[in-house]
C-alpha cells in the first residue's frame, strides 16, 4: 500500500516537472538549443530617423511595428533573446578585458515622465549580466556640476570599454528642460545641438556604440499612468506633482523633443522613437535594437595564448 502510494506521488511529481517549463540556463545545461528570436524585419530600420522635420503629435504612441504578433508573442520573444543578448554581452566583456578591445555600447533613454526609462532599466537591461552594465541616472545638476561645462558629468560616465552603458536621461536634457523652463537663454541652449553632435562623434572614435532610444508616450496614456499612481499607495513614492506641472506645457516639450530628433540624428548616431504607450512593445523593441547593435558589433570570445594541452597537463598533475 506503501509502495503503491509512493509510485502515485512519484508519478504525478514527474508528469508536474515534465509541463514545467524550464529557464534558459537549465535548457542548455541540458544540452537542449534554447528557442531562437522570432524572424521580424529589420527594427533598427523601421523605428531610425534619417534627420529631416517629426511632428510627434502625429506619431501613433500604440503603434506596433514589426512586432511578432500581440503581447504572448513579444513576451516569448523576449524570453528566446535573453540567452543571445547574454552571450553577446560575455563576449564584448571578454574582448575587452581579455582582448584589449575598446569596443562598448551605450542606450541613451529619453522620454517624457512615465514613458518608461525606468521600466526598460528593469525589464530589458535586467537580461543582462549587470557586473558588465554601467547604469546612470541624470538628476538635476548639483552645484559641482553647474561649475563645468554641461558635458562635464555626462563624460564621467561614459562606459568603461567592454561595458554596456545606460543612460536614464541623459546630456539631452540640457536642450531639453533647460529651453522649456528657461533656466539657460536661447544662444546658450541653442548651441548644444552642434556641441552634442561633436560629442557623439567622438565617442563613436572611441568605439562606443551609441543607440538613442526616444520613447513617444502620448498625453492620454500619461495621464492614465500617473492616476495608477495616486491610485495606488504603494506607487505614491513614484508620483511627483511636479509631473502635472510639467503637463502644461506639454506642447513645449514636444516641440523642443522634435528639435531634439531633428537636430541630432546622424549617422553615427541616429534616434530611434519607440511608440512606448504599450510598455511590452517597448520591452520588445528595445531588447531587438540591442540584439541587432550587438549582433552587427559580433564581438568574439579572445584565444588564450598558452599552450592548452600543457596547462592541461600541469594542471591533472596538481
Amino acid at each position: 500500500m506503501g509502495k503503491k502510494s509512493g509510485a502515485k506521488k512519484a508519478g504525478k511529481a514527474s508528469e508536474k516537472a515534465a509541463h514545467r517549463p524550464a529557464s534558459p540556463l537549465l535548457r542548455v545545461v541540458h544540452g537542449s538549443v534554447p528557442p531562437a528570436p522570432a524572424h521580424v524585419g529589420s527594427v533598427r530600420d523601421v523605428l531610425r530617423l534619417h534627420g529631416g522635420a517629426i511632428d510627434l503629435a502625429k506619431a501613433d504612441a500604440r503603434a506596433t511595428p514589426h512586432a511578432p504578433g500581440g503581447k504572448q508573442e513579444a513576451l516569448a520573444d523576449i524570453a528566446a533573446m535573453e540567452p543571445r543578448l547574454a552571450e553577446l554581452q560575455e563576449r564584448l566583456y571578454a574582448q575587452a578585458v581579455a582582448g584589449g578591445s575598446r569596443k562598448r555600447l551605450l542606450l541613451v533613454l529619453q522620454g517624457m515622465d512615465t514613458s518608461g526609462k525606468g521600466g526598460v532599466v528593469k525589464h530589458v537591461i535586467g537580461q543582462f549580466n549587470p557586473s558588465g552594465c554601467q547604469i546612470h541616472a541624470f538628476k538635476a545638476p548639483t552645484r559641482e556640476e553647474l561649475a563645468h561645462p554641461f558635458l562635464w558629468r555626462v563624460r564621467q560616465q561614459v562606459p568603461a570599454p567592454g561595458m554596456i552603458g545606460i543612460f536614464d536621461r541623459s546630456h539631452y536634457e540640457d536642450v531639453l528642460i533647460v529651453r522649456v523652463r528657461e533656466l539657460v537663454s536661447r544662444g546658450v541652449w541653442s548651441r548644444r545641438y552642434a556641441t552634442i553632435n561633436k560629442f557623439e562623434e567622438a565617442l563613436h572614435d572611441d568605439e562606443v556604440t551609441v543607440v538613442k532610444v526616444f520613447l513617444h508616450i502620448s498625453y492620454e496614456e500619461q495621464r492614465e499612468r500617473l492616476l495608477e499612481r495616486l491610485d495606488n499607495p504603494d506607487k505614491h513614492w513614484k508620483f511627483n506633482p511636479g509631473d502635472i506641472d510639467e503637463r502644461a506645457v506639454w506642447p513645449a516639450y514636444e516641440e523642443a523633443y522634435e528639435a531634439v530628433l531633428q537636430k541630432c540624428t546622424t549617422d553615427i548616431a541616429p534616434w530611434y522613437v519607440v511608440p512606448a504607450d504599450r510598455k511590452w512593445y517597448r520591452n520588445w523593441a528595445i531588447s531587438r535594437l540591442l540584439l541587432e547593435h550587438l549582433e552587427e558589433l559580433d564581438p568574439q570570445y579572445p584565444q588564450g595564448h598558452f599552450d592548452v594541452a600543457g596547462e592541461r597537463r600541469r594542471l591533472l598533475e596538481t
